[in-house]
């Protein structure tokens, strides 16, 4: 049995009406994530990395049946001595907890993490993304991934939009959510605040002039905004930029899909401004 050094140990649940199974299980509704500032993150891998970047855990569970996984105990005890609660209980239940028919075999409950727009600091080498209005949580978590293997600053959520901390979310980060710095804004803050912001911005917008790759992408802070993935940018937001651009497409699709259109401009930026590459020898 895994115990803390101050006696606690593991907790066997096997109760479906138990209260901390019932509050995990409300963890997949926006608003109770939203109330209580928590969320799930499903699966071995998710946890080691939450731990790892120093995330705090709340409570960690696992499916007794792979109790004598040395990974998934190594795991649990370090919950344990990070000062969460862990509680062994059976796949029926972690399946309740997660609302999969084949749920993961270990979730952890975690508080979320914003940072403040205003006390960040840009250097020339700063490159922070802002969506407008993404819906979905699927594009949302895909982005995340992406942005972090480009090396963004951070990611700016503008007005009404997807949570990160959602499950269908939080899995498709595979673990960039807990890497990528994350601000959410309402539309005039952020319009208050770009007044301010010491660099470049460009938006992507299909009544753009410019090809993506013609524009010279120079060594200073860059915004870079992507709309809606129907309406595309706000008005007010498209006024804000310094350059609008678009992707070019030969075929019949009248649009790509967001998170493809994002990383394809995030990879342009970082190419042409050396900030991911060293130049061929």
């Amino acid at each position: 049995m895994i115990s803390h050094k101050k006696g606690r140990q593991v907790k066997e649940i096997t109760s479906f009406s138990n209260p901390l199974i019932k509050n995990m299980r409300a963890l997949t509704l926006k608003k109770v994530r939203e109330r209580g500032g928590m969320f799930l993150a499903e699966g071995l891998k998710l946890i080691i990395d939450a731990l790892d970047h120093g995330w705090r855990i709340h409570t960690l569970v696992f499916a007794k049946s792979n109790l004598c996984n040395m990974l998934l105990e190594k795991t649990a005890a370090r919950a344990v001595a990070a000062g969460g609660f862990v509680i062994a209980t059976s796949e029926k239940i972690m399946a309740t907890i997660t609302h999969r028919d084949n749920p993961q075999t270990i979730v952890g409950v975690f508080e979320q993490r914003w940072h403040e727009l205003e006390k960040t600091i840009f250097d020339e080498n700063s490159l922070f993304l802002g969506l407008d209005r993404i819906r979905d949580p699927g594009n949302l978590g895909t982005i995340i991934r992406t942005a972090d293997a480009t090396g963004i600053s951070g990611i700016i959520l503008i007005g009404e939009t997807a949570t990160p901390f959602s499950s269908k979310a939080v899995r498709a980060t595979m673990g960039s959510i807990f890497t990528v710095p994350l601000y959410r804004i309402s539309e005039k803050r952020f319009l208050d605040w770009r007044r301010k912001f010491p660099g470049f911005v460009i938006g992507t917008h299909l009544e753009g002039k410019l090809d993506y790759r013609s524009v010279n992408y120079t060594k200073e802070p860059i915004l870079l905004l992507m709309g809606n993935e129907q309406k595309g940018l706000l008005e007010s937001l498209t006024c804000c930029c310094n350059k609008l651009v678009q992707i070019p497409q030969k075929g019949r699709a009248d649009s790509l899909n967001l998170a493809v259109a994002t990383g394809i401009m995030l990879y342009e930026i970082g190419y042409k401004t050396f900030r991911f590459y060293k130049k061929s020898p």
